[in-house]
């Protein structure tokens, strides 16, 4: 433990939750941190860090953008709103303001986050980039190295030493991007819906849409919103429910209904519903998965699609659905694996997003290094070995954030009673 003593006894006072030490004129340093240091200042990162607030322990927070919610803020469409009713999408300890409408918009859930970190006043240290982080067994703490590029243009790098690490980076860190044959030929916009804002700069244009989840079908919407003619790439089974029904939200319905029957049977009132709600979406080119959608999102991790208008513009023909693409040609020509040819303005990528852990974190027990996810299921996936901890992976969105975040508080603050 010499090298923590050394730490300890060179510190001087630098920020609420750390002490800092210099070693070559603020270019490299090393901090030692007396409580956890949470990577990641999305919903989850500041649900871990609040929690761990309320049983008196502070936190160091890590982000690597400039800003709270990033994904949020700098990758998310302008129409975006919450998928499920905001009593589902509370953070602990603190409900949305009772003004805010059943589905807040993207603006009004960002203000709640900001007002969620002042309220238990989370400051997390941006444009962090996390390069690794690393158990020492010799010293049996956790040692995170960090690079912050300086308004001087060079490159400033931090080593955080800690007992506790939570990783809240989340199970939508990095874009997927796929490959398709022939995209450096295709001559037209080819993007990822991260940097997809709005339908406007698509006016009378010709659009690819590839995805058809949630936010494929919104976006569809939304180009069709802005007299745009999109169509819409479907390569696998797909559950569409109504987002709501009966007067109620599709999940908390689903979620009441739980209480007292097998998940089975609720899934086949579920798609009982939806079949005399929204038709045989099969006929629209949208077949069903064989599971049914609470179950296969149990097995798989894989959302239905909460429809909120996109169905009616695929009946109506505004939306053209489209099988797979076998590859793109050259004067913006896609062809697609029916053999079929049409030509497109721009083709917009839904493909998701996926974790970006096995990038940076030196460990192999917890995480898989295949998908970057927690290797137990929900949920056992929070707590690892050696005070190593995940918050946000469950597949669950931010209730599934909620119920890690509060497990891990309670979990560390043993360990200062």
């Amino acid at each position: 433990m010499d090298y923590l003593k050394e730490i300890q006894g060179k510190t001087c006072h630098d920020h609420p939750y750390f002490n800092k030490m210099n070693t070559n004129t603020n270019t490299k340093r090393c901090v030692f941190v007396n409580g956890p240091v949470i990577v990641g200042a999305g919903p989850s990162g500041l649900a871990a860090a609040a929690c761990l607030t309320a049983k008196g322990v502070q936190s160091l927070v890590v982000e690597r953008c400039n800003c709270i919610a990033s994904l949020w803020q700098l990758k998310t469409y302008n129409r975006l709103s919450l998928h499920l009713p905001k009593q589902f999408c509370e953070l602990p300890l603190m409900s949305f303001p009772h003004d805010f409408p059943t589905y807040p918009t993207k603006q009004q859930f960002i203000k709640y986050l900001e007002l969620y970190a002042m309220t238990f006043n989370i400051r997390p240290l941006f444009n962090q980039t996390v390069i690794s982080a690393n158990y020492d067994r010799n010293l049996g703490l956790w040692r995170i190295r960090t690079d912050t590029m300086t308004t001087t243009m060079t490159t400033s790098s931090t080593e955080y030493v800690t007992r506790w690490l939570i990783v809240a980076t989340g199970e939508n860190a990095e874009a997927v991007l796929p490959h398709i044959e022939g995209m450096e030929e295709f001559g037209g916009t080819i993007m990822h819906t991260s940097l997809y804002k709005s339908g406007e700069v698509f006016t009378r244009k010709k659009v690819l849409v590839v995805g058809c989840g949630n936010s494929g079908m919104e976006v569809c919407l939304d180009l069709c919103n802005h007299d745009a003619t999109p169509s819409l790439v479907v390569r696998d089974t797909v559950h569409v429910l109504p987002r709501e029904m009966l007067g109620k939200s599709t999940f908390g319905l689903s979620m009441w209904l739980l209480k007292w029957l097998p998940i089975r049977l609720v899934d086949r009132f579920l798609l009982i519903t939806s079949r005399l709600l929204l038709g045989d979406t099969s006929r629209l080119g949208l077949d069903r998965p064989e599971i049914g959608p609470l179950e296969l999102k149990n097995l798989s991790g894989k959302t239905p699609v909460l429809d909120v208008g996109t169905l009616a513009k695929i009946k109506s023909g505004d939306i053209k659905v489209c099988p797979g693409i076998k590859r793109l040609l050259k004067h913006h020509t896609v062809e697609f694996v029916n053999g079929q040819t049409e030509e497109y303005d721009a083709i917009i990528l839904a493909t998701g997003y996926k974790s970006n852990v096995p990038s940076w974190l030196k460990e192999k027990e917890m995480f898989s290094e295949k998908d970057g996810l927690p290797k137990r299921p929900f949920p056992n996936g929070w707590k690892g070995e050696c005070g190593l901890y995940a918050v946000g992976f469950t597949k669950r969105g931010l209730l599934g954030a909620s119920i890690d975040a509060k497990k891990i508080a309670e979990h560390i603050h043993q360990y200062f009673q």
